[in-house]
Parts: structure tokens; C-alpha cells; sequence
């Protein structure tokens, strides 16, 4: 049996061929050794999750349901709310905070018999696209340790590529699922905005966030998705709409599956070896039975201008909370120090460069008489870019294109961070339309003797995550050689 593998655990357990247990107690003693190498985990809670174990055998053992996830090790990027462990957005801001309740999304997959195994490292308050910049150190590509895993879920993604654990939690504001699923070769899915609840989610860009599953195999994150989505009353922004079952059709090919590549995606400013790989993706699409169509979608190149107003405006609003004094880490206080000098000392000393930089950025496009000439005509823009999706998928059925313009880097390489920013080049819009996207493996490119991922992306109109997860697994299909855990 693979260990790895969510939806064989599950069955095995289910079915009685091993004890939730003993699975846990494997992974759990395979994370702790990949962890002093890759630093995807920030806490693994063990004996909180041998007890939740515990309770899954004993369920089986009474002849009761054991739930759709029995026993499946579920690791929990560390901005999203548990009541074991901490929850600090791996900022020193949260360094000693614990929750007192579970985010929506972990209630329901601890309900459905899922066992959460610890905690995973990402870029502070999920600002970032290579897990370089988390208060517990880098995180490391478990395909070259030398190299990034992407961010900001860069934990979850090299811990689902690892196998050292079931199945993992990771949130995408801009890509931070999707672009590092590509990175580390494991599939990434962002559901549709309002599927899944933010209840308990940090909040970066709240018109942007979206939690989602990272897992070794398409069907994988389908199960998990299914078990975590749906409305909730706790968040007023979760969609009311039922849920269409995922694992329904799954396997079943999409017959004359339209397939839209925009031109502006396969640019010359990507690595020439990823735009190799897509194209072989696209052909052996064709091949089994896809039309290649042609679309525009010239507001591309826009995207990353449009979300660095939006987010950190947003940004700046949610971590307002995080003073020092109400909420959050606070600095030593010195004898007639001010409210005021506390507070920024506090923020100063809790916050990473990065946040720090987010913050001043949304406090300026959000400041009188900047409003209506950056946040204002950004909210304008952002309403194009959704218009121009639609048209789009009047002709096609998913849009197909790279997940990232580049493999993995180095730690240091982007050290600007404008180029930093364009490492989301390509899924940006897909948060600031609210619509679904995934990455799948499709191959790898060997730079210096090392076998680096490259993941084929898809997006599909807002609510049709069953269809875009249909048409993932025909890719995943057709690029097994690529579907393979890292050597860790």
C-alpha cells in the first residue's frame, strides 16, 4: 500500500487492511526525518493526531462510520485556525498564539475521520511566491534542497510532494497554491472563490483568499475538496449554491473538451523549456481527443499591477488588528514611551520586510486623494479582467497555460521583488476573477543533473470546479512518468 496515497488510505483503513495508527505513526515518523531537510513543517503534533487515530479505529472497530477520510494525515498550512498546535502565519508577530476553534475546512475534514499531523511553513501571512520569507527559516524543494518550493504554501506543497503526508492545506491569494504545486510536482487546486470557507483562514486580500487542497494525485484533492466544501454560516462570503460532487465523473474523459490557450501565455519571457513542456501537454491533449482553440486574454500582463493594489490594500486593513497592544506580538515598553511609539515598535519587531513593505504599499493606495487613482481604478480593472474570462470561455471549455514562467529557484535569485511578483504572472487573474484554476504535473526539465517539476495549469468558468478537476485528471492521465513522489 502507498502510505501517500489519501483516497488507498482511507479505503485501507475503511476496509480494515491497516489501523489509522499505524499509517499516522508512519508518516508521522516519515516527516520527522524529511523535516530536518526541507522545514515544511513548523509543529508536527503527534500525539494529538495518534489520539484522533485512535478515535478512527476505534469507530471501525464498532462497526460505525469512519467518514469519507478515514485516517487520511492531513497537514495544515499555519495560517489556517486549529485549536492543537499554534496558528502563526509563520510571523513572530503570532510566534506564542493558539486558537481556541478550528477553521471551517479542518472541523469538516476531522468530521469526515481526516487526522490533522502538523502544521506547515509559509511565507509570513502568505506574502510570497518562494517560502523564503518565514520567521522559522526557508523552507527547501524536496526535489533539490538548493532550491525554492514556491510560496507562499510552500510548506504544504513540499510536504503533499514528499509524501510525507496524506494530504495538504494550503490558501491562494495570488497563486500560493498553485505556483508551488507546480515548483515541487503535486497538484494544487484553488477552488472557485466562495466554495470553501474562510472561516478561520488569516485573513491577506479577503476578496482574493481561497483554501485549497495540495495532494500527490488529482483524485486526491477531488476528495478532499469535496469533503471541505460548501456554504457555512460563519462566512458571509462562502456561496450558497449546492455543491456538485467531484468524484462523480472523475474518470470519466470530457468528449470534446475545448481547451483555450491564450497567446499571451506561451510568452518568450518564460523559460523556453516550460513553454517545451506545455506545448508536448497541449499536443498529447489533442491527441486524445481535445480541440486546441485560441483565445485572448490581453489584460494578462495587467494582472500583477492590478493585485499589488488590491491585496495589500486589503492587506493593510486585516493585519491593522496585529498592534502589539490588542492583538499580537509587543515590544518591551519603556518608561514614558507613548502609545503610539509602542505600537510601531510592536509592528516593527513583529513584522517581516515583506509585510512591512505590503502594509505601506495598501496604507498609500488606500490614503486620501491616492483612492480613487490606484484602489479605485483597480477595482475598475478588475471587472474587465473578469469580463474577459467570460468571453474566453464562450469558446472553450478550460483555459491552459503554465502554472509558473519558471521551475524552481534558487534562495536569493529574486531578490528583487518586482521579479518576485512576476513569478505569479499567470495566476493572479484567476483570484481576481474569483474563478477555480489547478496545476497538474506534466514533466520535468533537468538543470545542473537535477530533475526539476513543471505543472500544466487550468481555469475553468467560476463553479464549475467538478468539470476543471475532470479535466485535470485527463491530463494527470496522460502524464503518469510526471505524477511521481520526490526522493526524499
Amino acid at each position: 500500500m502507498n502510505l501517500s496515497d489519501a483516497t488507498e488510505i482511507r479505503d485501507a483503513v475503511r476496509s480494515r487492511k491497516v489501523k489509522a495508527t499505524e499509517v499516522v505513526s508512519s508518516l508521522v515518523a516519515r516527516a520527522k526525518a524529511a523535516n530536518a531537510k526541507l522545514n515544511a513543517f513548523h509543529e508536527i503534533l503527534e500525539e494529538d493526531a495518534m489520539r484522533q487515530a485512535a478515535a478512527v479505529d476505534a469507530a471501525v472497530a464498532a462497526g460505525r462510520d469512519p467518514g469519507p477520510m478515514a485516517g487520511v494525515p492531513v497537514a495544515v498550512k499555519d495560517n489556517i485556525a486549529t485549536h492543537e498546535g499554534h496558528t502563526t502565519c509563520s510571523s513572530r508577530m503570532l510566534e506564542n498564539y493558539r486558537s481556541p476553534f478550528d477553521a471551517t475546512c479542518v472541523e469538516r475534514l476531522r468530521a469526515a475521520g481526516a487526522v490533522v499531523m502538523g502544521k506547515t511553513n509559509l511565507d509570513e501571512f502568505a506574502m510570497g511566491s518562494s517560502s523564503e520569507h518565514c520567521a522559522w527559516g526557508p523552507v527547501r524543494n524536496p526535489w533539490d534542497q538548493a532550491r525554492v518550493p514556491g510560496g507562499s504554501s510552500g510548506g504544504s506543497a513540499a510536504a503533499a510532494a514528499a509524501a510525507i503526508c496524506g494530504v495538504a492545506l494550503g490558501s491562494d491569494t495570488g497563486g500560493s497554491i498553485r505556483q508551488p504545486a507546480s515548483l515541487c510536482g503535486c497538484v494544487g487546486f484553488k477552488p472557485t472563490y466562495g466554495r470553501v470557507s474562510r472561516y478561520g483562514l488569516v485573513a491577506f486580500g479577503s476578496s482574493l483568499d481561497q483554501i485549497g487542497p495540495l495532494a500527490r494525485t488529482v483524485r486526491d484533492a477531488a476528495l478532499t475538496y469535496a469533503v471541505m466544501a460548501g456554504a457555512d454560516p460563519r462566512d458571509s462570503t462562502s456561496a450558497q449554491r449546492p455543491v456538485e460532487d467531484p468524484l462523480q465523473d472523475l474518470e470519466r474523459p470530457i468528449e470534446g473538451l475545448r481547451v483555450g490557450v491564450p497567446t499571451q501565455y506561451m510568452s518568450d519571457a518564460n523559460d523556453p523549456r516550460v513553454n517545451t513542456l506545455i506545448q508536448s501537454s497541449l499536443d498529447r491533449l489533442r491527441g486524445a481527443g481535445a480541440s486546441i482553440v485560441p483565445v485572448e486574454l490581453p489584460l494578462t500582463d495587467v494582472g500583477i499591477s492590478t493585485y499589488y493594489v488590491i491585496a495589500p490594500a486589503e492587506a493593510s486593513a486585516n493585519l491593522a488588528r496585529f498592534d502589539g497592544i490588542r492583538y499580537g506580538h509587543r515590544a518591551p515598553a519603556r518608561a514614558g514611551q507613548s502609545l503610539d511609539d509602542l505600537y510601531a515598535e510592536s509592528r516593527a519587531q513583529g513584522f517581516g520586510p515583506e509585510v512591512q513593505r505590503r502594509i505601506m504599499l495598501g496604507t498609500y493606495v488606500l490614503s486620501a486623494g491616492y483612492y480613487d487613482a490606484y484602489y479605485g481604478r483597480a477595482l475598475k480593472v478588475r471587472r474587465r479582467i473578469k469580463a474577459e474570462f467570460d468571453r474566453a470561455f464562450e469558446t472553450c471549455d478550460v483555459i491552459a497555460g503554465p502554472a509558473s514562467p519558471t521551475p524552481a529557484f534558487r534562495p536569493g535569485e529574486l531578490s528583487d521583488p518586482l521579479q518576485m511578483y512576476l513569478c505569479d504572472v499567470y495566476t493572479v487573474n484567476t483570484n481576481i476573477a474569483g474563478i477555480p484554476g489547478v496545476s497538474v504535473p506534466i514533466g520535468f526539465v533537468e538543470d545542473g543533473g537535477t530533475r526539476l517539476p513543471v505543472g500544466l495549469h487550468l481555469q475553468a468558468p467560476a463553479m464549475a470546479d467538478a468539470r476543471l478537476l475532470r479535466a485535470a485528471r485527463m491530463v494527470e492521465s496522460l502524464h503518469a512518468s510526471a505524477c511521481v513522489s520526490a526522493p526524499i
